[in-house]
């Protein structure tokens, strides 16, 4: 299942990852999972949501320029391998990994442990139907925020 990542634009300077998780504690919008990029003018806070859309209508009350992307989150086993494991499908079906990050979940023990990492793709359709043919474990939001 696809989900919908926000990608905060937030300019380079002291305060504004703040102001934006400010934002989003006053409304009690829990923040999933999240990366940060920056550049020399402008940094992309990446959030991962239950309640994204109500948290996009939030951040550009505010100002804030805000782009929502469709993500996948994969479920990866947590072992050496793991990764590479998935990136074969991925590699096989010619699919174009644009970034990934780390989702703060882990599930079982062992050789059983699964850890989840959220991928954007440059064609999320052509992706989940490649994955899911090749049996990789797609998340859904239910798995992810319950």
């Amino acid at each position: 299942m696809k989900l919908n990542q926000l990608s905060v634009f937030l300019e380079n300077k002291p305060g504004q990852l703040k102001k934006a998780c400010d934002l989003l504690a006053k409304e009690q919008i829990n923040i999933q999972t999240l990366s940060m990029a920056d550049t020399r003018q402008f940094g992309i806070l990446r959030l991962l949501m239950k309640e994204w859309e109500r948290a996009k209508a939030v951040l550009e009350a505010e100002g804030f320029v805000v782009k929502a992307t469709e993500v996948l989150a994969l479920e990866v086993s947590d072992r050496p391998g793991g990764l590479a494991d998935i990136l074969g499908p991925i590699e096989a079906a010619g699919l174009n990994v644009e970034y990934m990050y780390a989702f703060a979940i882990l599930r079982g023990v062992g050789a059983d442990a699964k850890a989840a990492l959220i991928f954007r793709f440059s064609d999320p359709d052509a992706a989940l139907a490649s994955l899911k043919a090749a049996g990789v474990n797609v998340l859904s939001g239910v798995d992810l925020f319950n």
